[in-house]
């Protein structure tokens, strides 16, 4: 056994996994100090820490798994996964005995969520790993051949169907990121230039022209959240502006190295333990916390890339561009919210915000990346461009 065990320590990439620990210590760290400044106690922090430890248990017990099996094995994880999605599209704070199914957890209309006792789940962070896996194999299967009108058209109904269906649930910042992963993920696999110009200008007119011709399309909150970022002078919006005008003064006061952990001198930030952690932690602890924390995220979007590029097969790169892009488009749509550039969408900083369900699965694609880098070794098997 022991030579398994040090043969497993010797090909496991070590520093990816260590900078995935920093980052769930820090988090912890900031909730703990969170907690007994603003929140009277430290739940958030427990949760954290728990969720931590099972997720880096469950990201050793996947890396060792051969990453081909689990894609192969989508017909089990896929039916799992949006078998706990579907009924939260119809079913809205529908309780059986202990477990309520659609519960909006932040008393919104974001019905994506599963109250068990008092625990909740989010089936659309397993359905995203569900996705990165299907979406990487039926990528691998068509060998380089993405642009054929025979091939494109059921790669853009698997890229746009999910997304679609997170939206029915009421969660848009999941679905973006569903969109965001689908849309690098396809054009890694090769898409045309060409093609993605003409979808993001297509998009672009389009979307612009039905919310002028159908501005209703949007809910009230929703569509004054956006004009939030455009007017944010507005006094008729100053209940919208108030998070984020809080988030960016939490930012702007923190100086060099912060107001200090646990001295209970920061700026009140709502929702701080969550969407807005990344403001908290820059206010207490400063320029030099904010760059800490971006940097360790861009180490893990930079080693994910790494073990693609190393991949032996179109699969594992598929994989590993799959699980950068949710890093790379969560920590876009999260820092963009607490600089004030985009809107309150409610999309978590990877690792970071407090959330059991969120922090377990972003471990989960941490083993999957170990597991392609595991299985790195010998002659690649195919000569398709990653990029």
């Amino acid at each position: 056994m022991y030579p398994l065990i040090r043969r497993y320590l010797r090909r496991m990439d070590a520093l990816y996994l260590a900078v995935c620990l920093l980052c769930s210590a820090l988090s912890v760290v900031v909730l703990v100090s969170l907690g007994q400044s603003q929140l009277g106690s430290n739940n958030k922090a427990s949760v954290q820490l728990i969720a931590s430890l099972l997720g880096v248990m469950l990201a050793i017990i996947f890396s060792t798994v051969d990453y081909r099996a689990l894609a192969r094995a989508w017909p089990l994880h896929g039916t799992v996964a949006w078998g706990l999605v579907l009924p939260t599209l119809f079913l809205h704070n529908v309780r059986f005995g202990v477990v309520t199914v659609g519960y909006d957890a932040g008393g919104t209309s974001n019905y994506s969520w599963y109250r068990v006792g008092g625990m909740t789940f989010q089936p659309a962070e397993l359905a995203k790993i569900s996705f990165i896996l299907t979406l990487a194999l039926h990528l691998s299967h068509l060998r380089g051949q993405v642009n054929r009108p025979r091939n494109l058209l059921p790669l853009l109904v698997h890229v746009i169907v999910p997304p679609f269906l997170i939206h029915l649930q009421g969660d848009d910042g999941t679905a973006l990121v569903f969109l965001g992963i689908g849309l690098i993920m396809l054009y890694a696999g090769g898409l045309s230039h060409w093609l993605v110009g003409g979808v993001l200008a297509g998009g672009i007119v389009g979307g612009g022209a039905l919310l002028v011709l159908k501005p209703d399309i949007l809910k009230g909150y929703q569509f004054q959240r956006i004009m939030a970022i455009l007017t944010p002078e507005d006094p008729a919006l100053s209940d919208i502006t108030y998070q984020q005008n809080k988030g960016a003064m939490a930012i702007g006061t923190g100086g060099l190295t912060g107001q200090g952990l646990f001295s209970g001198e920061h700026i009140f930030v709502p929702n701080a333990w969550n969407d807005f952690i990344f403001a908290y932690l820059a206010n207490v602890l400063g320029f030099v916390g904010a760059a800490a924390v971006l940097t360790l995220l861009f180490v893990l979007c930079l080693r994910t890339l790494r073990t693609a590029l190393r991949s032996r097969d179109a699969l594992g790169r598929n994989i590993c561009v799959g699980i950068f892009a949710a890093l790379f488009v969560q920590c876009v749509i999260n820092l963009g919210m607490n600089l004030q550039v985009l809107p309150v969408i409610g999309v978590t900083l990877p690792f970071f915000s407090a959330g059991g369900s969120s922090v377990v699965m972003m471990y989960l694609c941490v083993g999957l990346v170990l597991s392609v880098g595991l299985h790195a070794q010998g002659p690649r098997l195919d000569a398709e461009p990653i990029l």
